[in-house]
């Protein structure tokens, strides 16, 4: 049984109930909903029929609300090609349409040069007044790359280095520029009211820079809802340059993190990619927050029914590094085959978590201490030197449970909770099998309860040990290790 969670993304090919039932029984364990495409009416009905196949289906399904974020792009009337050496003006749409370089008489380029350049605008007013002399202006995933060689009265001056033809409304990617821009768009307002409406158990934040962008987004969630708690836990996708320059203010105030590798990879060199992969879930474990590895995991599976070997070894590295979830993107959203894509996954991770490879178990150290994190940590070890089964523990929140799959145990964590958010929360934490008992709070007729329902699906028989732990209660008594048990 699979201990890395699976996050599918949900689409036109993904949408019906007979489908969304065989992801789940394949292994999807997070249903993402991506909110740059679909209406609120199809997201919604979605919603619905999960939320369904999770209670007759026994078995807890997360639903993860991808915000879409800020895009810049491009405006042009038609299609401009430019090409490698050129000279061409870039401005925004506050300065349209008719926008001048004022002649510098500069050494390097000549006037005709300037006054004959072609032109092109961003979409985000004033974006150019953050854009400064040196700056790389990628175009379309980087296809397209100029460099900016002059400014003047909001206008760019650039030379092309890597040319092609740019189109209209094609993303745009400027990695050294502080931007000025709300990682919150109306739209994203929009979005995020209808799914808190909708009880989501996780939102994804796009374009984050810093804590401060997590703490507006938890400060817009409280406001919608009314509370302080109960929230849906924040998941910040990595994919900016700002991003990996603040991932330890980021990591400090999000509740997860999401490797976003399609935009890391065009901020950042490509050939970094993988390591910076590895930094980022290597500090995540540290810091206790859950971490996604995305993006292109088995693309070629959009169109053929088997993945590439080297995407087969993508996965497995994620699996080894010990990522808390693997996800897949179009594979599932607008593929042809997106059952065969989740069940490809389940595949390789049950195969990587059955080999003897795990090269990074010095990374579990914790990034702080104390008498709770102590007493888990022992209950690990007592965990770890014997032959018990499994690891049985009661968690109203999540904390409990989620510290213990920090330490990467080999045997399965089976919890209960009475929280319903809580047991949704935890389908994306490693290694965490959840039930919900929605008679009472983290007492041990709950725990019970759990043994028993162990035993009726066969993870546990009679005879087996486990290493009981009950976590906190209502009343916030503190968490207990019952130590090993015989049931």
């Amino acid at each position: 049984m699979k201990k890395t969670k699976i996050v599918a993304t949900l689409g036109l090919v993904s949408d019906s109930k007979e489908v969304l039932k065989a992801l789940i029984e394949n292994g999807m364990n997070v249903a993402r909903l991506n909110f740059s495409h679909g209406s609120h009416e199809w997201h919604g009905n979605v919603i619905k029929i999960i939320r369904e196949l999770s209670a007759e289906m026994n078995v807890s399904v997360g639903i993860l609300a991808d915000l879409q974020g800020p895009r810049i792009r491009t405006v042009v009337v038609e299609p401009v090609e430019i090409s490698k050496g050129e000279v061409i003006t870039i401005s925004d749409v506050a300065k349209a349409p008719n926008f001048k370089f004022e002649i510098l008489n500069l050494k390097s380029i000549s006037n005709d040069e300037i006054l004959n350049a072609k032109k092109i605008l961003l979409d985000v007013s004033n974006i150019v007044d953050d854009v400064e002399v040196g700056n790389e202006i990628l175009i379309e995933d980087g296809l397209m790359k100029v460099v900016v060689k002059e400014k003047n009265g909001g206008v760019l001056l650039c030379e092309v280095v890597d040319g092609g033809t740019v189109k209209n409304h094609k993303g745009v990617n400027i990695p050294d520029a502080d931007l000025h821009i709300d990682p919150i768009t109306e739209k994203d307002q929009q979005d995020l009211e209808f799914v808190l409406g909708q009880n989501v158990d996780f939102v994804a934040m796009s374009f984050v820079g810093s804590g401060a962008n997590i703490e507006d987004l938890r400060g817009r969630m409280k406001k919608i809802l009314g509370r302080e708690d109960n929230l849906p836990q924040i998941i910040a996708k990595i994919e900016r340059k700002e991003a990996i320059k603040n991932l330890d203010d980021i990591l400090q105030h999000t509740d997860a993190v999401m490797v976003a590798r399609g935009d890391l990879g065009i901020e950042i060199e490509g050939t970094m990619v993988a390591i910076l992969q590895k930094e980022i879930v290597k500090k995540s474990l540290s810091a206790m927050k859950p971490v996604i590895v995305a993006t292109q995991m088995l693309d070629s599976m959009i169109v053929n029914p088997r993945p590439t070997r080297a995407e087969v070894s993508d996965v497995t590295n994620a699996v080894v590094d010990h990522a808390d979830a693997v996800m897949l993107s179009g594979e599932s959203a607008s593929g042809k085959y997106p059952i065969e894509s989740v069940r490809a996954m389940k595949d390789i991770i049950e195969n990587t978590e059955a080999s003897p490879f795990d090269d990074v178990n010095y990374l579990l150290a914790l990034n702080d201490s104390g008498d709770f994190k102590r007493v888990i940590g022992s209950a690990y070890e007592l965990a770890k030197g014997s032959n018990a089964k499994a690891i049985v523990l009661g968690s109203a929140s999540g904390f409990t449970a989620r510290l213990f799959s920090h330490f990467r145990p080999d045997q399965p964590i089976l919890v209960v909770t009475h929280n319903e958010k809580t047991y949704n929360q935890l389908s994306l934490v490693w290694g965490i099998q959840a039930k919900l008992y929605d008679k009472g709070g983290v007492f041990r007729e709950d725990v019970d309860w759990l043994i028993e329902e162990a035993k009726k699906n066969g993870t546990l028989l009679s005879g087996d040990k486990i290493v009981l732990i009950l976590g906190r209660t209502p009343d916030g008594e503190q968490m207990q290790l019952i130590g090993i048990k015989e049931i």
